[in-house]
């Protein structure tokens, strides 16, 4: 298992579709299901690398991204996204604080 680069709370931007979002699940390596892969993920990036659920900024939608197209926002600035008050507690300024029980 790979160390992850990003972690819960963490605001990204997406290499290859120029959205930002919050990082609100980690996972260790790809889980979701081969049909969906094969559909979705067509740059075929590496299953065995950290996977990331990210709320969209200005769209109500989630996304289930590799880490080899996440990188860190040039700006850490709030995500507008309905979902966010759910997993987050508040944005400090850097990044959002998970609320309890949380990754």
């Amino acid at each position: 298992m790979k160390q992850a680069r990003f972690h819960v709370g963490q605001v990204i931007h997406h290499r290859l579709f120029g959205y930002r979002g919050v990082i609100y699940d980690v996972d260790p390596e790809f889980q979701g299901t081969e049909a969906w892969y094969e559909q979705v993920a067509r740059s075929r990036p590496p299953k065995d690398r950290p996977w990331y659920r990210v709320l969209v900024h200005g769209r109500e939608m989630e996304t289930y991204v590799a880490e080899r197209n996440l990188e860190p926002a040039r700006e850490a600035e709030p995500v507008d996204h309905p979902l966010v008050e759910r997993f987050f507690v508040r944005f400090d300024g850097t990044a959002y604080v998970p609320r309890r029980g949380m990754n």
